[in-house]
């Protein structure tokens, strides 16, 4: 199996585990279950219950990286047009 290289791709290398914790660290829980309504971010959160969580909930691990590339990425995805 040979790795790709994914300049352009801002997630690439950054775990779930480290995604938590930065954004933890900048914007809290509170801000982050006001955006991510998820019970782990709202009652008792934890990185770990949350990385439970998370690993098994495709869903709910899309709006965490979307989350985090606007903390951190200023990221916007691009218009299409009908």
């Amino acid at each position: 199996m040979t790795t790709q290289s994914q300049p352009n791709n801002p997630l690439h290398g950054v775990t779930l585990k480290v995604m938590l914790e930065k954004l933890v660290a900048e914007i809290g829980w509170q801000k982050m279950a006001d955006n991510v309504d998820i019970r782990c971010f709202q009652y008792d959160p934890s990185i770990k219950s949350s990385l439970a969580f998370l690993r098994k909930t495709p869903w709910a691990r899309e709006k965490v990286e979307t989350l985090y590339l606007d903390t951190f990425h200023g990221f916007q995805w691009p218009k299409i047009d009908d």
